[in-house]
C-alpha cells in the first residue's frame, strides 16, 4: 500500500511540476486558444449556413462567374455589363491599388519636402508649413473628400462649357480631359528597354560607390550611365520603330470623346488622400531628422559640405532608420482609407463589392473577399517596407 501511495504521490508531483513548467503552460494556453477560436468559427459558420438555408439564399463563390449586369465608369481595364462579377471585382481592386499607390508616392515626396521645410531657419516658412500640417491632420479625411469633390463638381463649368487649359487639355465638373498616347506593342518593348537600362545603370552606380569607398578612387560614371541608357533605347527604337500618335479629346454635343479622362471622383479621392497623408509624412520626416545627433550636422559642415549636401548625404540616410517604421503605418492607412471612396462614388473594391452584394444577396462572401484583399495588401506592404527597413537599419554585431 505504501508503495502505491508513493507511486501516486510521485505521479502527482510529476504532473504538478509539468503544469508549472512555463514552456508547457505556454503550449497548453496556445492549444486552448486555437481550439476556442476553431469552436467559435464553427459556431458562426454553422449558424450562418443554417440561416441562409432557411431564407433560400445561395452560398459559395459560384456567383463570381455570373454576368454582372452593371457598368463601371472609372476603370483601368476593359469592362462591360456582360462581364462576370469576378472581372468587376478585379476592376475595383485595380482602382484601389492604383489610387493608393499614387497617393503613397505623392505623399512621400511632398511630405519629405514639407518635413524639411518645417525645420527651416526661416520662421515664416516654418510657420506656414506648421499651419498646413496642423490643419490637414485635424480635419477628418471624409470632410476632405467632400470638400474637394464639391469644388470640382460645383465650381468648375459643365462639360459643354469646359475650360481649355492647353491644346487638348480641358477641365470641367466632369473631370479633366487630356491627350493620351495610342499605346502599342512597340511602345511596350521601348518601355521594357528603358526600365532594364535604368536597372543596369543603378547597379553600375552602386559598383562605382563601393569602389570609391574601398580604393578612394573617384570613377567618372556619368558617361557610362549615358551610354547604358541611350544606346539600348536607340537600338530598340530602330528595331521596333514605334509611332507616337496622340489621341486628343474632342467635345461633342453633350460630352467629350477620345483622349483620356481623370474623373472628378478619382481626382477628389487622390487629392484628399495625398494631402492628409502628406501632413503625417511631414511630421514623420521632421521627427526623424531631429532624432539625428547635432554633432552629425557640425561634423558634416566642418568637412565643408553645404546645407543640401549635408541633408542628402549625412542626415537623411541616418534619419531613415527612424522614419521607415511609422512611414509603413502611414502607407497602410492610405490603403485602408481608400475605402472611403464609396462616399463620393469612386468605384473602388468596396463599392463594387457592395453593388455585387446588393444584386446577389451573398454578403458574407463579398465581405470575406475584400477583407482578404485588404489583409493581403497590408501584409504585402509590410513585407516590402520591413525588407527596406532591414536594408537601412544599423547592423549590430
Amino acid at each position: 500500500m505504501s508503495i502505491n501511495r508513493q507511486t501516486k504521490s510521485a505521479q502527482a508531483t510529476s504532473w504538478s511540476s509539468l503544469f508549472y513548467d512555463e514552456r508547457v503552460r505556454a503550449i497548453l494556453y496556445q492549444v486552448l486558444a486555437v481550439v476556442g477560436v476553431a469552436l467559435v468559427a464553427y459556431f458562426l459558420w454553422f449558424n450562418a449556413a443554417t440561416n441562409l438555408r432557411q431564407q433560400n439564399i445561395a452560398s459559395g463563390f459560384d456567383y463570381l462567374g455570373l454576368e454582372a449586369g452593371f457598368e463601371i465608369s472609372d476603370r483601368l481595364i476593359e469592362f462591360s455589363p456582360a462581364d462576370s462579377y469576378a472581372r468587376a471585382l478585379l476592376v475595383g481592386l485595380l482602382n484601389t491599388i492604383y489610387v493608393s499607390l499614387l497617393a503613397c508616392v505623392l505623399c512621400t515626396f511632398l511630405g519629405t519636402f514639407i518635413g524639411v521645410l518645417r525645420l527651416s531657419p526661416n520662421p515664416l516658412l516654418s510657420k506656414l508649413m506648421l499651419i498646413y500640417v496642423e490643419i490637414m491632420r485635424n480635419i477628418p479625411l471624409l470632410l476632405h473628400l467632400f470638400f474637394w469633390y464639391t469644388i470640382i463638381v460645383f465650381i468648375f463649368p459643365p462639360v459643354r462649357e469646359a475650360l481649355q487649359l492647353a491644346p487638348g487639355v480641358y477641365i470641367s465638373n466632369g473631370g479633366f480631359y487630356v491627350p493620351v498616347l495610342e499605346w502599342s506593342f512597340d511602345h511596350t518593348m521601348l518601355l521594357i528597354t528603358l526600365i532594364a537600362s535604368m536597372v543596369v545603370a543603378y547597379f553600375t552606380n552602386k559598383w562605382a560607390i563601393q569602389k570609391r569607398i574601398k580604393t578612394g578612387e573617384k570613377v567618372r560614371i556619368w558617361p557610362v550611365h549615358l551610354a547604358i541608357i541611350t544606346l539600348p533605347l536607340a537600338l530598340a527604337y530602330f528595331l521596333f520603330t514605334p509611332e507616337f500618335n496622340w489621341n486628343f479629346p474632342e467635345l461633342g454635343r453633350f460630352r467629350f470623346s477620345g483622349g483620356g479622362r481623370i474623373t472628378a471622383e478619382f481626382a477628389a479621392l487622390l487629392i484628399g488622400l495625398t494631402l492628409t497623408a502628406t501632413a503625417n509624412v511631414a511630421e514623420i520626416v521632421r521627427s526623424g531628422i531631429q532624432s539625428v545627433n547635432k554633432g552629425q550636422w557640425e561634423a558634416a559642415r566642418s568637412l565643408g559640405l553645404k546645407g543640401n549636401r549635408v541633408m542628402k548625404s549625412v542626415i537623411l540616410p541616418q534619419a531613415l532608420r527612424v522614419i521607415i517604421p511609422p512611414l509603413t503605418s502611414n502607407y497602410l492607412n492610405v490603403t485602408k482609407n481608400s475605402t472611403l471612396a464609396i462616399a463620393i462614388g469612386y468605384p473602388d473594391l468596396v463599392m463594387v463589392s457592395n453593388t455585387t452584394m446588393n444584386q446577389t444577396g451573398q454578403a458574407i462572401e463579398g465581405i470575406a473577399i475584400f477583407m482578404a484583399v485588404y489583409l493581403g495588401l497590408s501584409l504585402l506592404t509590410s513585407v516590402a517596407m520591413n525588407w527596406y527597413n532591414g536594408r537601412v537599419a544599423l547592423k549590430g554585431r
